[in-house]
C-alpha cells in the first residue's frame, strides 16, 4: 500500500547560514522558505513516505490562494475577493513543488517527475513521486469576506470562476512534476455547501488533468459521503482516525470505482499514535473496502503540530504499513 501525506510539515522559514546565502541575503536574492521546503521533504523521506508534499510552509491553506489569485487580498489575517476572480498566469506552488522533487531526489534517486501511482485502477507499490496541493474553491470563497464584484447572491459564480483560475495552477503542478493533484475542501463536510455547484467547480479543475485527481475533505463526512462519490475525482480522502463515524460509514456504502485516502494518523492530538493502533485501523480499512484501494496517510495537515511528534507519527504509520508486506 502506497503511503502519502495530506499536506502541511511543521518546517519554518530560516535565516541564512552558509556564506553562499548570507550573500544571496545581502543581495536580497535569499528565499528564507527554501530551506523550510528541503527540511520538509527530508522529514518525509527519513519517515519512508512514498507520495510526498513540499510541506506547504509559506502559509496556511487559504493565506497562500488569497494572496496570490487575481481578483483575491490577504489583508490583516482574513481573505477578501474584491473584483472579479481572473486567471493566473503564474503559478502559486510550482516552483516550491521543484525544489521538493529535487531534494528529495538529492537523499534517494527513487522520486519520480509525473510517477503513475495508478495502473487500470489500482495503485503501484514502490512508487515515489510529490503531491501537488490546491485549496479548493468552494473552502476559498467560503472562507473569504465579498466586496465589490461578488456577493452572498453570486457566491456560486465565484466559486466557478475560481475553479477556471485554478485549473491553471493544476496544470502547473501537473508540468512541474506532481505524481498527483489533491484538493482540499474541508467546507464540503459542513452542510453549509451547494454540493453541486462544488461537483462542477471539480470537474472544472479536473478536465485534462493527465495524472490522479484527489478531493480531500476532513470531518464528519457522513452526510455528504454519498454526494462524494459522484464527484470526478480517482480519490477521495476523508480522516478515520479521529473520527469513528466515517469509518463505520464504510460498513455502509459501496465505495464503487473510487480509491479512498485512508486517514489513519490522528493529526489533532499531540500524542503519538502507535505502530499497533496504526496497523488495526488499516486492517480495518482493508476488511471494509480491499488494500487494493487503499492509500495510507495522515487524517490532515500537521503543521499545528511539534515537528518531532509529526516525524514520528508518519513514521509510525510507515511501519504499520510494513508489517502488511
Amino acid at each position: 500500500m502506497l503511503t502519502t501525506v495530506v499536506g502541511s510539515f511543521p518546517s519554518y522559514p530560516r535565516k541564512p547560514t552558509s556564506l553562499m546565502s548570507k550573500f544571496s541575503y545581502f543581495l536580497g536574492s535569499y528565499d528564507s522558505y527554501r530551506p523550510a521546503v528541503e527540511y520538509a521533504v527530508r522529514k518525509q523521506v527519513e519517515a519512508g513516505i512514498d507520495i510526498i508534499s513540499d510541506g506547504q510552509v509559506r502559509g496556511n491553506m487559504i493565506q497562500i490562494f488569497a494572496r496570490s489569485v487575481p481578483g483575491m487580498a490577504w489583508e490583516e489575517g482574513t481573505s477578501k475577493i474584491r473584483e472579479r476572480i481572473r486567471h493566473m498566469s503564474n503559478s502559486i506552488g510550482a516552483n516550491d513543488l521543484k525544489i521538493a522533487l529535487k531534494s528529495a531526489n538529492n537523499i534517494s534517486k527513487d522520486f519520480q517527475a509525473g510517477a503513475q501511482i495508478l495502473s487500470h485502477g489500482k495503485f503501484q507499490d514502490g512508487v515515489k513521486g510529490i503531491k501537488g496541493i490546491i485549496t479548493g474553491p468552494t473552502t476559498l470563497v467560503l472562507s473569504s469576506r465579498l466586496e465589490g464584484f461578488y456577493n452572498k447572491h453570486t457566491r456560486d459564480k465565484a466559486i466557478l470562476d475560481l475553479a477556471l483560475a485554478l485549473k491553471n495552477e493544476v496544470k502547473f503542478l501537473e508540468d512541474a512534476g506532481a505524481a498527483i493533484i489533491q484538493v482540499d475542501e474541508p467546507y464540503l463536510s459542513t452542510g453549509m455547501v451547494n454540493i453541486e455547484n462544488a461537483k462542477k467547480s471539480i470537474k472544472i479543475i479536473g478536465q485534462n488533468v493527465n495524472i490522479p485527481l484527489a478531493i480531500h475533505v476532513c470531518g464528519d463526512v457522513t452526510e455528504v459521503f454519498p454526494e462524494l462519490l459522484k464527484f470526478p475525482v480517482d480519490i477521495i480522502d476523508c480522516e478515520f482516525a479521529g473520527m469513528a463515524k466515517n469509518l463505520n460509514l464504510l460498513e455502509t456504502i459501496d465505495v464503487k470505482r473510487k480509491n479512498i485516502g485512508f486517514g489513519c494518523v490522528d493529526t489533532k492530538t499531540e500524542k503519538v499514535d502507535s505502530s499497533e493502533t496504526i496497523f488495526k485501523l488499516i486492517k480495518k480499512g482493508i476488511e471494509l473496502v480491499g488494500d487494493e484501494k487503499l492509500i495510507i496517510d495522515p487524517d490532515c495537515g500537521m503543521r499545528m503540530l511539534p515537528e518531532q511528534v509529526a516525524f514520528q507519527k508518519l513514521k509510525n504509520m510507515k511501519e504499520a504499513v510494513e508489517w502488511f508486506s
